[in-house]
């Protein structure tokens, strides 16, 4: 791994790879959704997961792009700056899928607002948008989503942010379908209309 130190880990909550532990690195910025989110959250896109082109911007652990493919996703793209959790993520995937997690998995070590500044012609069917609460990242990620066109018809995008946090304004066309609080974490689902 590299010089910063593990503070813990979070479990897969379904899938191929359930009760796997993904190890959380203690690194300024880095909070994994937790346990109990994730689980809402999957419940809430049960149906949608399996065969989705997954976006997970500000990966951290990449605790949610790794939940979706264990639950089946067509392809994950993992966007984190923090280059030792980058690797841990790499580290992780080798350990679980040794010979087969590079088919459907790129990782992007970059600045998201970066990455999403050079995509070209994506389509991602489901978008996680969880940056440092410390940072105000959510409005220019949502902005550069829809200008860009990263999204698919009916795409799913999913928002959490500190909940003293006022919402970002959103494109007219993202319609709210789920919300939920806890602790410090406000999260959204919302749907990509056409």
């Amino acid at each position: 791994m590299s010089k910063q130190s593990k503070k813990g880990s979070i479990r897969i909550i379904s899938g191929e790879w359930r009760g796997r532990k993904i190890p959380v690195l203690d690194a300024q910025g880095l909070r994994p959704t937790t346990d109990r989110v994730r689980e809402t959250l999957f419940n809430w896109l049960m149906y949608d997961v399996r065969e989705a082109k997954c976006l997970d911007l500000f990966a951290g652990t990449g605790a949610l792009g790794i939940e979706c493919l264990s639950r089946g996703a067509k392809s994950v793209t993992f966007v984190e700056s923090n280059k030792s959790a980058v690797d841990a993520i790499e580290t992780f995937l080798t350990t679980v899928a040794p010979n087969s997690w590079s088919d459907n998995v790129k990782i992007e070590n970059r600045n998201a607002i970066n990455y999403l500044g050079s995509i070209q012609d994506a389509d991602f069917d489901l978008v996680f948008l969880d940056p440092p609460f410390s940072e105000d990242l959510c409005a220019p990620a949502v902005l550069m989503l829809e200008e860009k066109g990263c999204l698919a018809d009916q795409a799913l995008i999913y928002i959490e942010q500190s909940v003293s946090s006022d919402l970002v304004s959103l494109p007219k066309n993202w319609l709210k379908l789920k919300e939920g609080n806890i602790g410090q974490s406000a999260y959204y689902l919302y749907q990509r209309q056409n």
